[in-house]
């Protein structure tokens, strides 16, 4: 081979290796670039309740419809509430929170956890249906006051609260719900 076989050799050498350069920084800068678009459209999937499932055992303030901040760690969470376990200085009892209280919340970290369970899926009213048959004393709080006693019915969307000292009961829709707290 002459040396101009060998010149014209390592040109056309020096050309595939551009162009195999070219197409490595293409398909990476198409790579760079999809990833801020899978980013987008997974968070586009999360739910309120995932975040929260990325910080069981965390502690969170949770701002509530009527303004109020309860603070508590993550104990248990289901597509439509959130239960917390009361820190100091807040009552330290247990507090059920309808999903659709909150207004905002500290301490979420940025991640999510997707449901892995059928539990996670429990509904408001079963959980309610919990306290009823237990017979736990509950403070019930809406955006119109405060009522204490014990869960008496659960329906589709609403439940009864029978009042302590036989004052008869009183019918809270599930729409009304601010928090459902043990009683002290």
């Amino acid at each position: 081979m002459t040396s101009l076989d060998q010149a014209g050799s390592a040109r056309w050498s020096a050309l595939f290796g551009d162009l195999e350069a070219q197409a490595r920084a293409r398909s990476a800068a198409e790579a760079d670039a999809l990833v801020p678009e899978l980013t987008r459209a997974e968070h586009a999937t999360m739910t309120v309740a995932d975040r929260f499932r990325a910080v069981v055992g965390g502690a969170v303030t949770v701002e509530l419809l009527d303004g109020t901040p309860l603070r508590g760690v993550v104990r248990e969470v289901a597509d439509e509430w959130v239960l917390l376990q009361g820190v100091r200085p807040e009552p330290t009892g247990q507090h059920l929170v309808p999903l659709d209280a909150v207004v905002g919340v500290l301490g979420l970290a940025r991640q999510a956890a997707s449901a892995t369970s059928r539990r996670d899926a429990l509904r408001l009213g079963p959980a309610l249906r919990t306290l009823q048959r237990d017979r736990v004393r509950v403070t019930v709080r809406t955006l119109g006051g405060t009522v204490s006693g014990r869960v008496a019915r659960v329906g589709r969307d609403h439940l009864d609260v029978d009042l302590l000292d036989d004052r008869g009961a009183r019918l809270v829709p599930f729409s009304a719900l601010l928090v459902v707290s043990e009683a002290p």
